[in-house]
């Protein structure tokens, strides 16, 4: 892989991924884009989000948000760790429900971990095995009895 390539190809996942997730996020809202009808047990399970009342919102607000940090390039680690929940549902969906568009939904699977791969240093305390809290500094009074205790 040429050097170009390898160091332009992050941007171009990150605006793509953006950009799928912020219109797909916008059209759950607005309706813009006209969705086929569902396979019969994709229906269903679609029918339940929609019965509960927030789900729905609560998806497509998050691609919205998730989207435009993508775009904009702000904490792009944390918009991809609020998309991983929702892109493993997507392929589940498609593989499960609806193997219809199982094509598009694996581009979306592959921009996602290669942006994932792309930033692995933000990540890297987070998937730390022994993690350990930060060690929060004692109050005032409770550090000069510290330091005449010790001295």
């Amino acid at each position: 892989m040429s050097d170009r390539i390898r160091r332009y190809a992050p941007h171009a996942a990150r605006i793509l991924l953006g950009l799928l997730f912020f219109v797909f996020g916008l059209n759950g809202f607005l309706q813009f884009i006209p969705q086929p009808p569902p396979p019969p047990e994709a229906g269903a399970f679609l029918g339940g989000l929609a019965a509960a009342g927030y789900m729905f919102p609560l998806i497509k607000g998050t691609e919205v948000v998730a989207g435009a940090l993508l775009l904009t390039n702000r904490f792009v680690p944390l918009a991809l760790v609020l998309l991983a929940p929702i892109v493993v549902n997507i392929v589940f969906f498609h593989a499960v429900l609806a193997p219809d568009g199982i094509g598009m939904v694996l581009f979306i699977l592959a921009l996602e971990v290669g942006l994932a791969f792309a930033y692995r240093s933000a990540f890297r305390e987070v998937l730390a095995l022994d993690a350990k809290p930060t060690p929060q500094p004692a109050a005032n009074g409770e550090q000069e009895r510290r330091a005449v205790a010790t001295a």
